[in-house]
């Protein structure tokens, strides 16, 4: 492996959680997968997280596997939805995690401390408190407004964040139904990062709208910044 490369993957554990958080969406097409998200990519997103619901068995750890190459090329963390083991085969950089899944505890012990944790906290802010103290390296609160990639999911106070961080020091992704037209809204409550997956795999020009998500952080913290 080249030099360049396994100084990107000892790097990534330390880059910040934040910005252009995007999640893969199902598709059972691997090279329009992994086009859509060279696009993403090249448009600045932050970290990339892989979740195909549909993919199993070979297809699900080919996918995983060539994403991760992928992210490599570009310096950005490949986070695996759910399946831990499918993490710790392909040595992904991260897994995240929901209530009903594998504990952050047990991720922690089997992943070791370089790697990602991030865990889906829904609306709680105890559980929030929870992940923090059992090492996750992130929380994610959704949805904030309703999501047409997932469709049980309950909504967040307006407040949720400001409150929450008084409590914990990790980051906090903003995940849920996010557009461009309502994710400044996102990012001035507080979430470092946001996590996209509709609005920007289908749209007609992917690269382009990864550039105008990155850019709405920039001049979000412009705005923060003058108050």
């Amino acid at each position: 492996m080249p030099l360049k490369m396994r100084m990107k993957r000892r790097s990534l554990k330390s880059l910040k959680i934040n910005g252009l958080y995007a999640i893969t969406p199902d598709l059972n097409d691997t090279h329009d997968l992994l086009n859509k998200t060279q696009q993403v990519l090249e448009g600045g997103a932050k970290l990339i997280q892989y979740r195909n619901k549909l993919a199993h068995g070979i297809l699900l750890r080919e996918q995983a596997g060539l994403l991760l190459q992928l992210c490599r090329e570009h310096g950005v963390p490949l986070i695996i939805n759910d399946y831990l083991e499918l993490a710790i085969e392909i040595d992904a950089d991260g897994v995240h995690v929901g209530q009903d899944d594998v504990s952050v505890t047990k991720a922690r012990n089997q992943l070791g401390h370089s790697k990602i944790i991030g865990v889906s906290c829904y609306n709680n802010p105890d559980l929030a408190i929870q992940a923090e103290k059992q090492g996750a390296d992130y929380v994610a609160f959704g949805a904030f407004f309703p999501s047409l990639t997932k469709s049980n999911t309950v909504l967040v106070a307006a407040n949720l964040v400001v409150q929450t961080r008084k409590e914990i020091v990790i980051p906090i992704v903003g995940i849920g139904g996010i557009q461009l037209t309502n994710a400044t809204a996102v990012i001035q409550s507080g979430c470092a990062a946001i996590a996209v997956c509709y609005d920007l795999f289908q749209a007609k020009d992917i690269k382009a709208t990864a550039v105008q998500y990155s850019q709405l952080f920039a001049e979000s913290y412009s705005i923060l910044k003058q108050i």
